[in-house]
């Protein structure tokens, strides 16, 4: 009975919990959209953001969802699997906070795993989810391995939605800040898409 209302309250307030930050375009829209898109010309867009990635602490925005007793033992903590919704940022703020300061952007929401047996290496699949600004309501969504010890990571856009439909490109993760004690970093993404 419990599951039914809670199920019931969901379902009523869905419409009313929707954010203002969506293309929210119905089918006839994106399939106008795609009629268009022979005359449309391709766009390069270049993105400079901040990621803050936040675990440990009273409000982490990154969760471990699931880990096997191999993980706990592992050099590489191979199984590990985390949820993350980070805040996406203009500047890297102070490097001794790991809240951010500087205009939050949108949010870095996905899921990513510990993927490798040899090294430390990451299966990770998000979206960079644009809150406010141009690209307000439209995504880019990243999917790839992840070797975070390595200074540079380079991951691939596998799409988009809003600006960014039909979105390619690459991704270029640098880590600028780590706290090992609060569990908190700082990643500088470089992104260059391909798009309509």
């Amino acid at each position: 009975m419990a599951e039914k209302l809670s199920f019931l309250i969901l379902a009523i307030a869905m419409p009313m919990m929707a954010h203002g930050n969506s293309i929210g375009e119905g089918p006839e829209a994106v399939q106008e959209w795609f009629k268009n898109l022979p005359n449309a010309k391709e766009k390069v867009t270049k993105l400079h953001l901040y990621m803050h990635d936040v675990i440990g602490g009273k409000n982490p925005t990154v969760i471990t969802v699931a880990q096997s007793n191999y993980s706990l033992n592992s050099p590489t903590m191979f199984g590990l699997t985390r949820m993350m919704d980070n805040a996406l940022t203009v500047g890297p703020d102070h490097e001794t906070e790991p809240q951010p300061e500087s205009n939050v952007i949108g949010r870095a929401q996905g899921i990513y795993g510990a993927a490798s047996m040899e090294e430390i290496g990451l299966l990770m699949t998000f979206n960079f989810v644009f809150t406010h600004g141009e690209y307000n309501g439209s995504t880019l969504s990243v999917l790839g391995h992840n070797p975070f010890l390595h200074r540079y990571r380079e991951m691939p856009v596998v799409g988009g939605s809003g600006v960014f439909r039909l979105a390619r490109g690459i991704a270029t993760a640098n880590t600028v800040w780590v706290n090992i004690t609060s569990q908190c970093a700082v990643i500088e993404y470089n992104v260059i898409v391909l798009h309509y």
